[in-house]
Protein backbone atom coordinates (compact mmCIF):
# COMPACT_ATOMS: atom_id res chain seq x y z
CA UNK A 1 0.00 0.00 0.00
CA UNK A 2 1.47 3.29 -1.03
CA UNK A 3 1.97 6.25 1.30
CA UNK A 4 -0.85 8.55 0.00
CA UNK A 5 -3.48 5.88 0.59
CA UNK A 6 -2.22 5.25 4.12
CA UNK A 7 -2.39 8.97 4.86
CA UNK A 8 -6.02 9.13 3.61
CA UNK A 9 -7.03 6.19 5.78
CA UNK A 10 -5.46 7.78 8.86
CA UNK A 11 -7.20 11.09 8.17
CA UNK A 12 -10.54 9.32 7.64
CA UNK A 13 -10.13 7.46 10.92
CA UNK A 14 -9.38 10.68 12.75
CA UNK A 15 -12.45 12.35 11.20
CA UNK A 16 -14.74 9.48 12.27
CA UNK A 17 -13.31 9.62 15.77
CA UNK A 18 -13.92 13.36 16.03
CA UNK A 19 -17.52 13.00 14.75
CA UNK A 20 -18.30 10.32 17.33
CA UNK A 21 -16.83 12.43 20.11
CA UNK A 22 -18.87 15.47 19.09
CA UNK A 23 -22.09 13.42 18.97
CA UNK A 24 -21.47 12.06 22.44
CA UNK A 25 -20.92 15.55 23.86
CA UNK A 26 -23.58 17.57 21.98
CA UNK A 27 -26.17 14.90 21.22
CA UNK A 28 -28.33 14.96 18.14
CA UNK A 29 -31.25 17.12 17.02
CA UNK A 30 -34.13 15.68 15.06
CA UNK A 31 -36.95 17.75 13.60
CA UNK A 32 -38.07 21.04 15.21
CA UNK A 33 -36.69 21.58 18.69
CA UNK A 34 -39.12 22.89 21.31
CA UNK A 35 -38.27 26.29 22.69
CA UNK A 36 -36.53 26.14 26.05
CA UNK A 37 -38.83 26.27 29.07
CA UNK A 38 -38.16 29.32 31.19
CA UNK A 39 -37.58 28.36 34.80
CA UNK A 40 -39.33 30.49 37.44
CA UNK A 41 -37.74 31.55 40.61
CA UNK A 42 -38.97 29.51 43.53
CA UNK A 43 -40.36 32.61 45.21
CA UNK A 44 -42.26 33.70 42.08
CA UNK A 45 -45.95 32.80 41.83
CA UNK A 46 -48.42 33.07 39.01
CA UNK A 47 -51.09 35.71 39.60
CA UNK A 48 -53.84 33.33 38.52
CA UNK A 49 -52.69 30.75 41.08
CA UNK A 50 -52.32 33.08 44.01
CA UNK A 51 -53.54 31.49 47.21
CA UNK A 52 -56.14 33.59 49.00
CA UNK A 53 -57.58 30.96 51.34
CA UNK A 54 -56.41 31.15 54.92
CA UNK A 55 -55.93 34.92 54.89
CA UNK A 56 -57.76 37.30 57.22
CA UNK A 57 -61.48 37.75 56.58
CA UNK A 58 -61.87 41.45 55.77
CA UNK A 59 -65.61 41.19 56.42
CA UNK A 60 -64.74 40.44 60.04
CA UNK A 61 -61.57 42.42 60.75
CA UNK A 62 -63.05 45.58 59.24
CA UNK A 63 -65.37 45.60 62.27
CA UNK A 64 -63.51 43.92 65.14
CA UNK A 65 -59.89 43.27 66.03
CA UNK A 66 -58.27 40.30 64.34
CA UNK A 67 -57.88 37.35 66.69
CA UNK A 68 -60.25 38.81 69.29
CA UNK A 69 -63.00 36.78 70.96
CA UNK A 70 -65.54 38.74 68.94
CA UNK A 71 -63.73 37.89 65.69
CA UNK A 72 -63.70 34.20 66.58
CA UNK A 73 -67.42 34.29 67.40
CA UNK A 74 -68.27 36.02 64.13
CA UNK A 75 -66.20 33.49 62.20
CA UNK A 76 -68.11 30.68 63.89
CA UNK A 77 -71.40 32.31 62.90
CA UNK A 78 -70.27 32.46 59.28
CA UNK A 79 -69.29 28.80 59.29
CA UNK A 80 -72.76 27.80 60.49
CA UNK A 81 -74.57 30.20 58.15
CA UNK A 82 -72.49 31.00 55.02
CA UNK A 83 -75.06 33.60 53.95
CA UNK A 84 -74.31 35.71 57.03
CA UNK A 85 -71.97 38.65 56.60
CA UNK A 86 -70.87 41.10 59.26
CA UNK A 87 -71.18 44.07 56.92
CA UNK A 88 -74.80 43.24 56.14
CA UNK A 89 -75.51 42.80 59.85
CA UNK A 90 -74.07 46.24 60.68
CA UNK A 91 -76.10 47.79 57.87
CA UNK A 92 -79.24 46.10 59.20
CA UNK A 93 -78.42 47.15 62.77
CA UNK A 94 -78.18 50.75 61.59
CA UNK A 95 -81.68 50.64 60.16
CA UNK A 96 -83.05 48.68 63.13
CA UNK A 97 -81.64 51.24 65.56
CA UNK A 98 -83.57 54.08 63.97
CA UNK A 99 -86.76 52.03 63.61
CA UNK A 100 -86.76 50.72 67.20
CA UNK A 101 -85.61 53.96 68.81
CA UNK A 102 -88.22 56.08 67.06
CA UNK A 103 -90.96 53.51 67.59
CA UNK A 104 -90.21 53.57 71.31
CA UNK A 105 -90.06 57.37 71.46
CA UNK A 106 -93.42 57.65 69.72
CA UNK A 107 -95.00 54.87 71.79
CA UNK A 108 -95.56 52.57 68.80
CA UNK A 109 -94.09 49.47 70.43
CA UNK A 110 -96.70 47.05 69.09
CA UNK A 111 -95.17 47.38 65.62
CA UNK A 112 -91.76 46.51 67.05
CA UNK A 113 -92.75 43.22 68.64
CA UNK A 114 -91.17 40.93 65.97
CA UNK A 115 -87.83 42.66 66.52
CA UNK A 116 -87.77 42.58 70.32
CA UNK A 117 -87.29 39.79 72.81
CA UNK A 118 -90.21 39.25 75.19
CA UNK A 119 -88.29 40.87 78.03
CA UNK A 120 -87.36 43.99 76.07
CA UNK A 121 -90.86 44.27 74.64
CA UNK A 122 -92.41 44.14 78.13
CA UNK A 123 -90.00 46.82 79.38
CA UNK A 124 -90.79 49.12 76.45
CA UNK A 125 -94.50 48.52 76.90
CA UNK A 126 -94.35 49.41 80.59
CA UNK A 127 -92.51 52.67 79.89
CA UNK A 128 -94.98 53.67 77.18
CA UNK A 129 -97.94 52.81 79.45
CA UNK A 130 -96.42 54.92 82.24
CA UNK A 131 -96.12 57.91 79.91
CA UNK A 132 -99.75 57.62 78.93
CA UNK A 133 -100.84 57.51 82.57
CA UNK A 134 -98.96 60.74 83.20
CA UNK A 135 -100.35 62.34 80.07
CA UNK A 136 -96.91 62.72 78.54
CA UNK A 137 -96.15 62.67 74.83
CA UNK A 138 -92.84 62.73 72.99
CA UNK A 139 -92.21 64.41 69.68
CA UNK A 140 -88.95 63.18 68.22
CA UNK A 141 -87.10 63.48 64.94
CA UNK A 142 -84.24 61.22 63.92
CA UNK A 143 -81.48 63.09 62.10
CA UNK A 144 -78.99 60.33 61.45
CA UNK A 145 -76.54 57.79 62.82
CA UNK A 146 -73.20 59.35 63.56
CA UNK A 147 -71.39 56.17 64.58
CA UNK A 148 -72.12 52.45 64.78
CA UNK A 149 -69.66 49.77 65.85
CA UNK A 150 -69.60 46.19 67.08
CA UNK A 151 -68.25 46.08 70.63
CA UNK A 152 -68.77 42.40 71.37
CA UNK A 153 -69.97 39.08 69.99
CA UNK A 154 -70.52 35.56 71.26
CA UNK A 155 -71.65 32.28 69.79
CA UNK A 156 -72.83 29.06 71.42
CA UNK A 157 -71.76 26.12 69.26
CA UNK A 158 -74.31 23.83 70.89
CA UNK A 159 -77.45 25.95 70.66
CA UNK A 160 -76.32 27.97 67.59
CA UNK A 161 -77.35 31.09 69.51
CA UNK A 162 -75.48 34.20 68.37
CA UNK A 163 -75.29 37.55 70.12
CA UNK A 164 -73.74 40.75 68.81
CA UNK A 165 -73.46 43.93 70.87
CA UNK A 166 -73.47 47.22 68.99
CA UNK A 167 -72.73 50.76 70.12
CA UNK A 168 -74.70 53.41 68.26
CA UNK A 169 -74.42 57.17 68.37
CA UNK A 170 -77.09 59.23 66.63
CA UNK A 171 -78.29 62.81 66.32
CA UNK A 172 -81.93 63.57 67.04
CA UNK A 173 -84.32 66.09 68.52
CA UNK A 174 -86.77 65.20 71.24
CA UNK A 175 -89.48 67.14 73.05
CA UNK A 176 -91.51 65.89 76.01
CA UNK A 177 -94.89 67.55 76.48
CA UNK A 178 -97.44 67.28 79.28
CA UNK A 179 -101.18 66.74 78.95
CA UNK A 180 -101.67 70.44 78.24
CA UNK A 181 -99.12 70.38 75.43
CA UNK A 182 -96.52 72.33 77.39
CA UNK A 183 -92.87 71.46 76.81
CA UNK A 184 -91.38 70.07 80.00
CA UNK A 185 -88.20 68.66 78.57
CA UNK A 186 -86.09 68.92 75.42
CA UNK A 187 -86.24 71.22 72.41
CA UNK A 188 -87.59 70.92 68.92
CA UNK A 189 -84.55 72.73 67.53
CA UNK A 190 -81.68 71.62 69.74
CA UNK A 191 -79.97 68.52 68.37
CA UNK A 192 -78.94 66.03 71.03
CA UNK A 193 -76.56 63.12 70.82
CA UNK A 194 -78.21 59.79 71.61
CA UNK A 195 -75.90 56.96 72.72
CA UNK A 196 -76.97 53.35 73.16
CA UNK A 197 -75.36 49.93 73.49
CA UNK A 198 -77.74 47.24 72.31
CA UNK A 199 -77.36 43.49 72.04
CA UNK A 200 -79.03 41.57 69.24
CA UNK A 201 -79.54 37.80 69.24
CA UNK A 202 -80.30 35.25 66.55
CA UNK A 203 -80.55 31.48 66.19
CA UNK A 204 -78.12 30.80 63.32
CA UNK A 205 -79.87 27.52 62.59
CA UNK A 206 -83.25 29.19 62.10
CA UNK A 207 -84.84 29.94 58.75
CA UNK A 208 -86.01 33.29 60.18
CA UNK A 209 -83.39 35.89 59.16
CA UNK A 210 -84.49 38.46 61.75
CA UNK A 211 -82.32 39.38 64.72
CA UNK A 212 -84.01 40.45 67.95
CA UNK A 213 -83.02 43.14 70.40
CA UNK A 214 -82.43 41.30 73.68
CA UNK A 215 -80.69 43.88 75.88
CA UNK A 216 -80.31 47.65 76.05
CA UNK A 217 -77.73 49.75 77.84
CA UNK A 218 -76.17 53.18 77.60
Amino acid sequence: MNSPIIELLVLAGIAVFLILRLRSVLGTREGFEKPPVQQRDQGESRPDLEVIDGGPDRDIIDHVAEGSDAAKALAAMKRVDPSFTVSDFVSGARGAYEMILMGFERGEVEDLKPFLSDEVYETFEEVVASRKEQGLTIEAEFIGVREIAIVGASFDENTKQAEITVRSVADMTSVVKDAEGQVIEGSATAVKKQKDVWTYAHDMGSSDPNWQLVATDE
